[in-house]
């Protein structure tokens, strides 16, 4: 589940950055008008649900969680586990384990970071396109494909759902090279959340015994 949520959250849950991939005018009104209203926000705190659909049809699980941002910044919970970025320094928390793994934050690899999904997903390492409208969560949503222009990617493609009216995402669909496909559940969505500026990074002496592997 680890790689799971570093393909679907850090690959699930960044600046805006103008260069795009391939044009479809209709996917990108829509995805630009998603940067525009999280960029209005100062902050904003959501819960998930990822269920995953194994490539023999016979494996079945379901992850829920909840994320929050602040701006380029997040921290991501999700059964015993912890990711928490502050933009520079990326920690990895396993409760149950009692160990914290820390990494340099890199953007190149966080190809779908929850920040990125709300805000940067359809820069020059994607192309887009419409896909007409689906009802999601009894919501009318117009519906974004993305391919990656990198193969090395270990998805072929994403699907986003984009409330028609709330310009926000509740949901869609990953489907892996393995055969695996996730589908994303976005909801209880919170914006401008009071969110502190601490909890974008982990306090060591707050989680004492807790095991500090340092990958940097």
């Amino acid at each position: 589940m680890k790689k799971v949520l570093t393909v679907c959250l850090l690959s699930l849950c960044c600046a805006v950055q103008p260069a795009m991939a391939q044009s479809d005018a209709k996917a990108k009104s829509i995805l630009e008008a998603v940067s525009k209203k999280i960029n209005s926000l100062k902050s904003l705190k959501a819960n998930f649900a990822l269920h995953l659909a194994g490539a023999n049809g016979k494996v079945n699980e379901t992850k829920k969680g909840t994320f929050f941002l602040k701006g380029p910044k997040y921290h991501v919970v999700i059964g015993g586990q912890e990711i928490i970025c502050d933009n520079k320094t990326v920690w990895t928390y396993n409760k149950e384990a009692k160990e914290v793994q820390v990494s340099n934050y890199n953007p190149s690899e966080q190809t779908l970071s929850p920040a990125k999904l709300f805000t940067n997903f359809y820069d020059k390492e994607y192309r887009y396109k419409y896909m007409g409208e689906r009802k999601a969560n009894g919501k009318a949503c117009n519906v974004v494909e993305l391919t990656p222009t990198n193969n090395s990617k270990q998805f072929s493609k994403v699907e986003l759902m984009v409330d028609k009216t709330s310009n926000t995402i509740v949901g869609g669909n990953i489907w892996q090279k393995n055969g695996n496909k996730y589908q994303y559940d976005i909801s209880n969505f919170s914006p401008n959340a009071n969110i502190p500026d601490t909890y974008f990074s982990f306090d060591s002496k707050a989680h004492p015994g807790v095991e500090v592997v340092d990958l940097r």
